[in-house]
């Protein structure tokens, strides 16, 4: 069992930053992969950026090196550090942890972007 609450959600204007944390508990050590989704309105959960246990990291391809995944060495915590965010980045930000076949989700953050 894992556990994840994410935190770090805001407004903010188009161009600013923002970091998203993940506060990650349980059977860390059986973690696979985490990683970072969103889910606009009415759109579908799409991947954002994720990175396995060895730390190889992989990002939509929306991101264009604007946004960095990043976790601790236990696994306990994970970021994701934002920056010229858009309008359409707007959404609620899930963490996500892969653990075997199991995918344990956060509550989500709401991450909204104004023009």
């Amino acid at each position: 069992q894992v556990q994840l609450v994410e935190s770090g959600g805001d407004l903010v204007q188009a161009g600013g930053s923002l970091r998203l944390s993940c506060a990650v508990s349980g059977s860390t050590f059986n973690i696979n992969r985490m990683g970072w989704y969103r889910q606009a309105p009415e759109k579908q959960r799409e991947l954002v950026a994720r990175i396995t246990s060895g730390g190889t990291a992989n990002y939509g391809e929306f991101v264009k090196g604007r946004f960095t995944i990043s976790r601790d060495n236990a696994k306990t915590s994970l970021y994701l550090e934002m920056n010229n965010v858009k309008p359409e980045d707007t959404g609620i930000y899930y963490c996500h942890a892969l653990v075997g076949y199991m995918n344990y989700w956060g509550q989500g953050t709401q991450v909204t972007v104004s023009s």
